[in-house]
């Protein structure tokens, strides 16, 4: 096992330092884990001990909830829509990275009711952001109920949908392979756009349960080398993804692997890629409150080490490698 480097996804940002550090629980830094000497597990720019004891021991301000305006709605099918929300520009220009997620909800429901969506698109000219969303449960079913030109409230920015995004940040004049399962292609339009101008790209589509493509607008704004198959079948990666991803490393010497599916898609192709070129991935750890306090992205691992998954920021094969499965 290689040595993990982590980062936490708000470190040296606004929103630093946080609850976290307020119990001893900071992800970097030691000192806000109860340890008394400094060693920060990785550098951000600022030091979080000295900002918390400048803000009289105590959290910064949490992300606050703004209303939004529904301009589009559309139905794509019976438990599939996308929506486009007209919101402030500060918070549209905050989610334009690859990552990026807000928390939805109608106004007259409690904050129980915030749902994660990840950002598909953003336009910081007009001001709106993008998002295809699964009806699901509970909050989903809330959130389709809103119509166009209602208002919705949204909470963020929030970057943490996304394992890897060094690897990302880095990829410069590469080949990059990306792969979308289901309603995966929705969050991986952002990556998609991210490496674009620079790269060049195949992305392996497999359309899941939905009948057709359902980010076609996107890839013909950004074309690229387009491979439609199957990517999964009976929990292991199909034979024809499997020779794709041996050919593609070998002979077109791919760089980076994005997946954007399942965690046993994605657990498989990490096996799968065994560390020959950098990968990065959707982060689908279930969360609720996005600030690493409600527990519910919590997951353990080998050692008895508890990672909080909507803060921490890692490289995918460690979302997996030493993961405790009870």
């Amino acid at each position: 096992m290689n040595y993990e480097i982590i980062d936490c996804i708000d470190a040296g940002t606004q929103f630093c330092p946080c609850h976290l550090a307020e119990s001893n629980e900071c992800i970097l830094c030691s000192q806000l884990q109860g340890k008394s000497f400094c060693d920060c597990k990785n550098w951000r720019g600022t030091c979080i001990y000295q900002e918390f004891n400048w803000n009289n021991n105590i959290a910064t301000s949490e992300r606050e909830s703004s209303e939004g305006l529904i301009i589009s709605k559309e139905i794509i099918y019976q438990d599939l829509i996308k929506l486009v929300i007209k919101t402030n520009h500060h918070l549209c220009k905050e989610l334009v990275n690859a990552g990026s997620y807000v928390f939805l909800r109608c106004p007259e429901s409690s904050p129980y009711f915030d749902v994660p969506i990840s950002i598909m698109d953003c336009d910081i000219q007009k001001d709106t952001i993008s998002m295809i969303i699964e009806i699901e449960g509970i909050k989903t079913k809330k959130v389709n109920e809103l119509n166009e030109k209602d208002t919705i409230m949204i909470k963020g920015p929030f970057w943490n949908g996304v394992f890897g995004l060094k690897n990302i940040q880095r990829c410069t004049n590469k080949n990059v392979l990306l792969i979308a399962r289901g309603i995966g292609q929705a969050p991986i339009v952002p990556v998609l756009k991210q490496l674009y101008k620079q790269n060049t790209i195949w992305l392996v589509i497999d359309k899941g349960r939905y009948e057709d493509v359902i980010i076609k607008e996107y890839i013909n704004k950004y074309p690229c080398n387009i491979v439609e198959l199957k990517t999964i079948e009976e929990g292991k990666l199909t034979q024809d993804l499997s020779s794709l991803i041996d050919d593609y490393i070998e002979d077109n010497f791919i760089e980076h692997v994005h997946c954007s599916g399942p965690d046993i898609l994605i657990q498989e192709l990490i096996t799968k890629v065994n560390n020959r070129t950098a990968t990065s991935c959707c982060n689908n750890a279930k969360v609720c409150c996005g600030q690493g306090v409600c527990g519910a992205c919590t997951t353990r691992f080998e050692g008895h080490v508890v990672k909080r998954l909507c803060k921490l920021q890692t490289d995918p094969e460690y979302i997996f490698e030493g993961r405790r499965q009870i």
